[in-house]
């Protein structure tokens, strides 16, 4: 009976050890890639941001778990400096600048290889001021009708804080 308890003791020892070292590698091993970070930087501040999401081109039910939305304080005489990797430049990306009223939001299209950085001012003289920047890489989709339209796959967001008050 002794010689019984104790092979049973051995052999869960060993698998014990077996099991630590599986879960050792698996947190030790390479993550994969890293996911393109955008930049935003203004009033001597930058702040670096992953993807809010990030969706396989082909299927954009496979997607990374949502990140968050980056902050940047701002002010109405410092504009916002915004830098993308060439990861994202090297594809169609659009930036939209959102504003107070979400109506009066603009979109830009940058075309591939075109563009790293955009100045983006921080108060528009017919919209007002601004909320936040978001950058999107696109994707060609074709509903059940066929009409084809783009959707993002990937996104970025940097909403902005205002150091002074409204009316200044």
């Amino acid at each position: 009976m002794r010689r019984l308890t104790g092979g049973l003791l051995v052999t869960l020892v060993i698998l014990a050890s077996a099991g630590a070292g599986v879960g050792a590698w698996l947190l030790a091993r390479d993550p994969g890639p890293t996911l393109p970070q955008i930049s935003a930087y203004s009033r001597g501040q930058t702040v670096a941001v992953g993807p809010y999401f990030f969706c396989s081109v082909t299927d954009l039910e496979d997607c990374r778990p949502a990140g968050e939305q980056g902050v940047l304080r701002v002010g109405e005489r410092d504009p916002v400096q915004l830098s993308v990797p060439k990861a994202i430049a090297r594809a169609p990306w659009r930036l939209l600048r959102i504003y107070a009223d979400e109506r009066d939001a603009t979109t830009t299209l940058f075309r591939p290889d075109t563009t790293l950085a955009v100045t983006v001012p921080t108060v528009d003289a017919q919209r007002g001021r601004l909320a936040g920047l978001v950058v999107q890489l696109m994707t060609l989709v074709q509903d059940q009708d066929g009409a084809v339209f783009d959707l993002p796959h990937a996104e970025w967001s940097v909403g902005v804080v205002w150091d002074e008050p409204a009316g200044r």
